[in-house]
Parts: structure tokens; C-alpha cells; sequence
């Protein structure tokens, strides 16, 4: 049986949006360095999935985190492309580490991950079909249903693409919006990950984007691989800082759509807090240089 988690007993803030500021991944091994340096002016993001035992540690530093900074929700196992009905198991915890750390933000992948009893551990990539548009549309609902608050969904970094896709990755994203009120995290990294490796442009995907409906950036950094005809293939491997390409997409974005919560995702090779910290002060300040002139003169004034 799975035992329930019970809501926090300290104070929570930052339930609101948070605007157009900068976070990190929050690391455990940071959490020393993190309380020496005091509460910091972004947010932090975690996976769910490590946080869905009752109790211990993991709670317990999450719990000190969330007293002072917004909190960013990110599901990385709900399958939301899975042709299975979802785990309802997996829904029921989810829902209650909304229900208990109000965080600022939810999200979840366009991606499958489960098949029958099996589970992958990737974020595999979808056919953009009226069947696959369906599935998706069902499962955000039944997902935002049980959080009581939209969904925000990650665009795929993606290594194949199917035959049978009747659409364009952004025109499926535009219609799942359409269809459940959901909002969208754009990843810019996977953006220019699979532009890569799919032989497009960047800057026409994200022409294409419906940036109206962004609720959160994502950044990370990538690996660079060979296939097996000797081609540049690409990796999101988030084991890294942000590549140069990246930044001046992210600058483009912010310009257009204007500033909105941007995470920096750091989850392998993890550097000291200072690194991880220092790649969150540039995205700042690219959001500082993006804000209307009466935003910035009211934050002086604050």
C-alpha cells in the first residue's frame, strides 16, 4: 500500500507567479553552501519522482529550500505520451507533492516512458498524430484535473522522427494548448538539440512556437556525439554549462515573449554551487536587459 504524504507543517510562500526571474536544479550535496550564502533571489526545481517517499531527508532539505525560495515542480514519469492509461498510483503522489509544497510552477514531458509493466528510463519521443494529439490531450487533462491547476509542457529533445507524423512538432504543441489549456515550458536547449540533429532551424521552430502560452524556460548544456555515418549528433545530456548557441537563442526568446521563470538544469557532472549559481546570474541578467523600461524602474524603486 502506498502510504500518504502529509502536508507540510511549516509556513509555505511563493504560491504566485514569480515572474521573470532565474533558478536552478536543487542538489542536495549544495544544500551546506546554499544556507551559508543565505536565501538566494531565484527558485529552485525538482524532480518529483525523488520526492515521493512519505518522509526523511529528501523532504527534510526540500522543506528547508522551500521556506525562503518558490518551488518548481518538474514530473519526468507520467508517460504523458504513453498509450497505457496512466498510473493512478503515480497521479495519486504527484498530486499530493502539489498539494504539499505549492510550488510556483508544475510541469511535465511530451514524451512516453512506459510500455505494459515496463519502465524506460528516457523521455522517448512521440508520432505527432490525431491518435497521439488524442492520448496527450486525455492524460494532460486527467492530470490537471488532479493538481486542480495547469500543466506546463516540455517540448522533446528528440534523436528520430516517425514516418507517420501528420504534423509539425509545433502544430501539435499548438493544438494540445487548444485543447486543454495547458501552458508550455520551452526548452531551448532541446530546441537546438534536435534542430541539430533533424537538420532545421531553430530560429523557424521558435518562430512558430505559441510563445504566448510559455511559462517557463528551461536551459542546460548538451554533449556533442558522432552517428554512425560520422554526423554531428547531439545529446541533452544536462552535464554541462549553457553552449554560446544556446544563450543567444534564449536572448531572442526573452526579447520576443518577454521575461519569464528561466531554470538552469545542471544534473550530471554537477559542479560547486558558485558554478551552477554563476550560470543562473547570466540568465538574470539576460532577463534584467529584457524587462519593459516600467518594470525595471518599479523594481529600483522597490
Amino acid at each position: 500500500m502506498i502510504k500518504a504524504i502529509k502536508p507540510a507543517t511549516v509556513p509555505l510562500r511563493f504560491s504566485l507567479p514569480i515572474g521573470g526571474v532565474a533558478g536552478t536544479s536543487f542538489k542536495p550535496e549544495h544544500l551546506a553552501a546554499m544556507l551559508e550564502a543565505g536565501p538566494q533571489a531565484g527558485f529552485f526545481e525538482v524532480h518529483a519522482e525523488n520526492y515521493m517517499g512519505a518522509g526523511g531527508p529528501p523532504h527534510r532539505a526540500l522543506e528547508t529550500i522551500r521556506r525562503d525560495h518558490p518551488l518548481s515542480l518538474h514530473g519526468v514519469c507520467m508517460s504523458i505520451g504513453g498509450p497505457q492509461p496512466l498510473d493512478k498510483a503515480h497521479l495519486a503522489r504527484f498530486r499530493s507533492l502539489v498539494a504539499r509544497y505549492q510550488p510556483a510552477l508544475v510541469s511535465e514531458h511530451l514524451a512516453w516512458s512506459t510500455h505494459e509493466t515496463s519502465f524506460f528510463n528516457d523521455l522517448l519521443p512521440l508520432p505527432y498524430t490525431e491518435a497521439t494529439l488524442a492520448c496527450v490531450c486525455d492524460h494532460i487533462e486527467q492530470v490537471q484535473e488532479a493538481i486542480r491547476r495547469p500543466l506546463l509542457l516540455e517540448n522533446p529533445s528528440t534523436y528520430v522522427t516517425f514516418r507517420e507524423s501528420a504534423m509539425s512538432e509545433t502544430d501539435f504543441i499548438r493544438a494540445v494548448v487548444a485543447r486543454t489549456g495547458c501552458g508550455l515550458l520551452l526548452d531551448i536547449n532541446n530546441v537546438f538539440v534536435s534542430a541539430t540533429n533533424h537538420g532545421f532551424s531553430a530560429l523557424d521552430y521558435l518562430a512558430d512556437f505559441p510563445l504566448g502560452h510559455v511559462g517557463e524556460i528551461h536551459l542546460a548544456g548538451h554533449a556533442e556525439q558522432t552517428d554512425d555515418d560520422g554526423n554531428l549528433l547531439l545529446i541533452d545530456s544536462h552535464d554541462g554549462p549553457v553552449a554560446d548557441a544556446v544563450w543567444k537563442l534564449f536572448e531572442i526568446i526573452v526579447t520576443r515573449r518577454g521575461p519569464v521563470p528561466t531554470l538552469i538544469e545542471w544534473d550530471s557532472n554537477i559542479p560547486d554551487w558558485p558554478v551552477l549559481r554563476e550560470e543562473a546570474a547570466a540568465a538574470q541578467n539576460i532577463l534584467d536587459r529584457c524587462k519593459p523600461a516600467a518594470s525595471a524602474e518599479d523594481r529600483r524603486a522597490a
